[in-house]
């Protein structure tokens, strides 16, 4: 080994040495000496010309793999992609893309940003960019030819309804929007939707709730955090403390490194501590939202809606590495007020298939609310009014994952040019038909789980001798159920509609318009309406010793 290798390995030893204990030097510096021999052996012998930094990545990615899904390697290509998730800003054209067949197209333009500005609309299909060529390349590598220096432009080639066009397009600096929509759901009732926990999700949500109040008779507020995966903790701690008090415990953070170990309380004086508040949370509201809904939970601030949330209670730290680069690394665990653990996987752990485990409810320990209400550890959040989830028939998930309902709605909104508000806007009994001519020679083709039980049965059958017996009775069965396809676009009208009404609107009132038609159909935001105007049953879920409700 040369002096500078193991003046390295020495070097890497001593700053692991400052985090463990002295036991653990053998073993790390065994094993360092092991992987750079190895890393040798290949780069001098191996029989086809070896790549160090892709042989490095991928041994660096496998042992991160190992850890969790949340500590991760970030190349200093990446380094960017990384601020933009945090701060939710970057210079591009504002606009989301994804891949269609060999092609990457617009999915929707953001209001008032430079693709919006240069006429790009939804179902576009981006070709070149000056004079690089698009087709081919996954979304991921169109997305860095997009963005680059705010005031920096190029000719962007595309193809609309057949017809090839050019625009030249300017970057701008975009800020994606952390409270996509606001508003009031009822008279007295406001609703506050927020997608991410980016760096100004805080000022968003107090800049929507004092628009909502200067013009509107606020006495109750949902604050929506479905679909929300989290984000930055300062901005789950402001978020709280809109609603509780300076000076109040909304997290704490414990790991290994005992130093590190935080509590968090609350340094700012709050907006409004009285107004009866619900969130709703589901399977997809994570980390930060977890936190949010928690604390508001153990200090029975407010009333929780909807789904157990997804259970993520891992703590992040950015560290920085050599040459630009950068590792995500999970250093701690989040705890709410009340002391319970949010972290719901056990990634230490795992199956001989390599799948971890989940906490059971037999092992969840229960905590109490400052009120005294019994909460539970170790598995997410669980709401005090529990939803069911809604069920997705199986045509509308076809015509989603076939784009169908999206091709539809570019289709009228070429061929409409004003339509009604959102929350307003209705597609008619005629308009509907049209849209099953539409579908006419389209592919709609999914197996129900009737047809899968009838095959089952089949073999069933096969195993037991009767299927000659019984083939001409279940052959004729299953063909009727798959006649039935046509039939299901009848009986799940309703639902087609209403996922066709919000396509249609967000292509002339953007992602704004599709939350606003969105709530008219939302049956937990009409319970939460519900609860914030009963004030008597508000209070008595959030009392001491009531039990939780359930809602089918």
């Amino acid at each position: 080994m040369t002096r500078i290798r193991k003046t390295v390995l020495v070097a890497m030893v001593a700053v692991v040495g400052l985090f463990v204990g002295a036991s653990n030097y053998f073993e790390i510096n065994k094993q360092l000496e092991i992987f750079t021999n190895i890393f040798k052996e290949i780069n001098l012998y191996y029989v086809d010309e070896s790549q160090p930094q892709e042989l490095m990545e991928t041994a660096i990615n496998a042992m991160l793999k190992s850890l969790d899904p949340y500590t991760n390697y970030i190349r200093e290509t990446d380094v960017e992609d990384f601020r933009i998730q945090t701060t939710g800003q970057y210079g591009g054209i504002g606009a989301t893309i994804r891949k269609r067949d060999n092609k990457v197209m617009v999915a929707m333009p953001y209001k008032g940003f430079a693709a919006d500005k240069a006429g790009l609309r939804a179902g576009d299909i981006l070709l070149k960019i000056d004079e690089d060529n698009l087709v081919g390349l996954d979304t991921e590598e169109v997305s860095k030819l997009l963005k680059g220096s705010p005031g920096s432009s190029f000719i962007l080639t595309f193809e609309r309804d057949g017809q090839v066009k050019t625009e030249r397009i300017t970057r701008e600096e975009v800020k994606v929007k952390s409270v996509p929509f606001s508003g009031m759901v009822a008279p007295n009732i406001g609703y506050i939707r927020l997608s991410s926990f980016t760096e100004h999700a805080s000022k968003d949500i107090i800049d929507a709730f004092e628009e909502l109040k200067k013009n509107n008779n606020v006495e109750g507020l949902i604050l929506d955090l479905r679909n929300n995966p989290g984000g930055l903790l300062t901005e789950a701690i402001n978020v709280s403390n809109i609603f509780i008090p300076k000076g109040q415990e909304v997290v704490s953070t414990r790991g290994k490194v005992k130093d590190w170990d935080r509590t968090y309380k609350t340094l700012n004086n709050p907006i409004d501590t009285d107004i009866p508040l619900v969130v709703l949370i589901n399977q997809r509201s994570a980390s930060a939202s977890e936190i949010v809904s928690g604390t508001m939970q153990d200090l029975d601030r407010g009333v929780v809606l909807g789904q157990r949330s997804f259970g993520k209670g891992l703590v992040q730290q950015t560290r920085k590495l050599p040459y630009g680069a950068q590792m995500k690394i999970t250093i701690s665990k989040y705890h709410t007020p009340s002391g319970r653990l949010i972290q719901a996987i056990n990634y230490a752990e795992r199956r001989d298939d390599g799948s971890v485990y989940k906490i059971p409810d037999s092992l969840r320990v229960a905590f109490k609310t400052q009120g005294g209400r019994e909460v539970f550890d170790g598995g997410g959040i669980d709401p005090d009014i529990n939803m069911e989830v809604q069920n997705v028939p199986k045509i509308l998930r076809e015509l989603i994952r076939n784009d169908y309902i999206f091709d539809y709605a570019t289709m009228f909104h070429r061929r409409v040019d004003v339509i009604d508000e959102p929350g307003v806007f209705v597609i008619d009994d005629n308009e509907y038909q049209r849209f099953l001519d539409f579908l006419q020679d389209k592919d709609i083709s999914y197996e129900t789980r009737t047809e899968r039980i009838i095959d089952e049965l089949k073999e069933t059958a096969r195993d037991e001798k009767y299927f000659e017996s019984l083939e001409k009775e279940l052959n004729k069965l299953k063909a009727g159920f798959a006649d039935k396809k046509d039939v299901d676009l009848v009986t799940f009208k309703d639902e087609i509609r209403q996922q066709l009404e919000m396509e249609i609107v967000s292509r002339f009132f953007y992602q704004e318009g599709r939350a606003a038609q969105a709530i008219g159909y939302d049956i937990e935001i009409d319970s939460a309406v519900t609860i914030l105007s009963d004030l008597e049953h508000y209070h008595t879920i959030l009392s001491p010793g009531i039990e939780k409700a359930s809602t089918e």
